[in-house]
């Protein structure tokens, strides 16, 4: 799970994100944080839906090469 430091990071520098769900890189979801709590992460969507995700999703910046290992 990524951290409170990391998640304010990517909400104030405006990263794009990728959130890591399962296997099939179609499932990913790719956005902007927009805030969280202590279970969920809200997402803006390009499309500007925002989406609320678990936090336990794998995060990452969407620019480095997708990662997904089974937990």
């Amino acid at each position: 799970m990524v951290n409170e430091e990391q998640l304010d990071r990517y909400r104030v520098e405006g990263t794009k994100v990728r959130v890591v769900r399962d296997a099939l890189e179609q499932n990913d979801v790719v956005g902007y944080v927009v805030a969280w709590d202590d279970t969920s992460v809200l997402i803006r969507r390009p499309n500007r839906r925002v989406v609320k995700l678990d936090r336990s999703y794998r995060i990452q910046e969407a620019g480095v090469p997708r990662h997904f290992e089974l937990s």
